[in-house]
């Protein structure tokens, strides 16, 4: 008799047997119960039910006819689906006796060490999802009652604004440096130009196009949600400018050794040919990308009603984020000192009960940018490559995150900074902190400048970085398989990092006003 996983059944009645029944093949197969259970119910007699088959019964399924050939046929086959029809009653019969073991081999338990990890946790997901509703949700009623509605109509729209017309105009001279940009690759290609003149004039163009939104934002008395919308754009294309640059005098190169008969491995082989377009220009420019190629991947065609469905999405997670702002990060941070000078326990509760509604913010702000906003321009321009991002929340140390948080800046980096820092003989160390000194530079940028204030406050916290790749690589080869190093981020990240980095600024703008007041 074979040797079942699943526990006797209780009210089974027990029949005598011979030893020819039991070798039978078809009691040593293995039965569902829910199989056998139905079978029973389906039986329609209570001796089914138990197991017994009367002789009556037999003779009904075996009785024997005189019909045509035809009738014979159709005889046999109710006869065989009779048969198939008390096979599971009788395995449920002989299989599921209580002389049969109930262990067989050795098993972990689902949350065990081993296990835990290979198991499937969407029941446990859900729960979150409901618990993180509930607890939110009262959050939510309490703060209402207590404080009120925070949100004011200034947050969307302020007088303010109205006074940021350099800042506008400023946005719209950008479009200047990427045409000079075209003019001197014009020229170069026709070789009305040295290559070094071309260099000289590419530095000089985003040099110029880095510097003149910093000095219009540090004249003006600009909203700071205006200043930081200004950088980002003009780090943006500062960044299209010298791929633009770096990739067309890299084909250059390329072309010169294809007509001296150079023999070039295959990997320098340029999968499209060197042509300067301004058509391949302008496309580059409004494509969500850093990197600058002749031609990209192209979708088919644009669907507007997808397009539609992402920009309700991004309305509303935009309007999630400010309600998260106002209602409740400007109170806890209005209400906090300055966390460097003050009670070091207060300022510990402080970022704490900062951390969670940060951590809200910045994952809205992911999904509305580098999903929502990122693939609604993808569509518009047919851009066929998607992967602005990878499984960051996966990362098991700092290195992999940076590695998939921001895949357009990542592959910026590797294309423009890394790799060429490799071919120059830099070793893999000093190339990553060349990297990191490079997006350390522009988060200063990006905040310092629309607060008229150097305070490095974002430029340390990127370089911090450094030991914690080096900490969380230790960590991830020391304990194969682990998640330590995840810990390790989302704690640095959400519930230090980001907090405290809020906390410092808001606090050194407010005594910069007073100064200034």
């Amino acid at each position: 008799m074979a040797i079942s996983d699943v526990p006797a059944a209780a009210g089974t009645t027990a029949t005598t047997t011979s030893d020819s029944d039991l070798r039978q093949p078809s009691l040593r197969r293995r039965s569902s119960a829910g199989v056998l259970f139905d079978a029973a119910r389906d039986s329609g007699s209570d001796n089914s039910l138990t197991g017994k088959i009367t002789d009556e019964d037999n003779i009904k399924d075996h009785k024997p006819n005189n019909h045509a050939a035809s009738d014979d046929n159709v005889g046999a086959a109710a006869n065989d689906a009779g048969q198939e029809h008390r096979q599971p009653v009788a395995d449920f019969k002989y299989a599921y006796r209580p002389s049969v073991p109930a262990h067989r081999r050795i098993k972990e338990s689902p949350l065990s060490s081993d296990n835990i990890f290979r198991q499937s946790h969407a029941g446990l997901f859900n729960l979150c999802i409901v618990v993180l509703v509930a607890v939110n949700s009262r959050l939510i009623i309490e703060n209402l009652m207590k404080y009120g509605w925070l949100i004011k109509y200034g947050f969307w729209f302020s007088s303010k604004s109205l006074r940021d017309w350099p800042l506008f105009m400023c946005r719209l001279s950008l479009a200047i440096f990427p045409l000079a940009a075209f003019v001197v690759e014009r020229l170069a290609q026709q070789k009305c130009i040295s290559e070094p003149v071309v260099v000289l004039l590419h530095l000089i163009i985003s040099t110029v196009e880095l510097c003149y939104p910093v000095l219009v934002i540090l004249r003006c008395d600009s909203a700071f949600v205006s200043g930081v919308t200004l950088m980002l754009l003009t780090c943006i294309v500062w960044l299209k400018l010298v791929s633009y640059a770096h990739t067309n005098y890299d084909m250059r190169a390329l072309t010169v050794s294809n007509e001296k008969g150079e023999t070039l491995p295959n990997t320098l082989i340029m999968e499209y040919p060197y042509t300067v377009t301004f058509r391949s220009l302008a496309y580059f420019m409004v494509a969500p990308t850093l990197c600058y190629q002749t031609s990209y991947p192209r979708t088919p065609s644009v669907r507007k009603g997808w397009v539609f469905r992402q920009l309700v999405k991004l309305i509303i997670f935009t309007g999630v984020m400010g309600f998260i702002i106002e209602q409740y990060m400007n109170p806890i941070v209005q209400n906090s000192t300055h966390p460097l000078k003050g009670n070091l326990l207060y300022a510990i509760e402080r970022i704490l009960k900062l951390s969670v509604p940060n951590v809200y913010v910045w994952l809205c702000m992911f999904y509305c940018f580098f999903h929502l906003w990122l693939n609604i321009l993808a569509e518009l321009v047919r851009f066929g490559d998607r992967e602005f991002y990878k499984d960051w929340w996966n990362a098991k140390t700092v290195e992999e995150y940076w590695g998939m948080w921001n895949m357009p800046v990542h592959k910026w980096m590797v294309r423009h900074i890394y790799f060429p820092c490799l071919r120059r003989g830099i070793p893999k160390g000093a190339a990553s902190l060349i990297a990191f000194l490079v997006s350390a530079v522009f988060h200063e940028l990006c905040i310092a400048v629309p607060c008229h204030m150097f305070k490095l406050w974002a430029f340390i916290g990127i370089m911090f970085q450094v030991p914690l790749v080096l900490i969380t690589n230790y960590l991830q080869n020391k304990y194969r398989n682990s998640m330590v190093g995840n810990m390790i981020f989302w704690f640095i990240f959400c519930i230090l990092g980001q907090p405290m980095s809020v906390l410092l600024y808001y606090h050194d703008l407010m005594n910069r006003k007073g100064e200034v007041d």
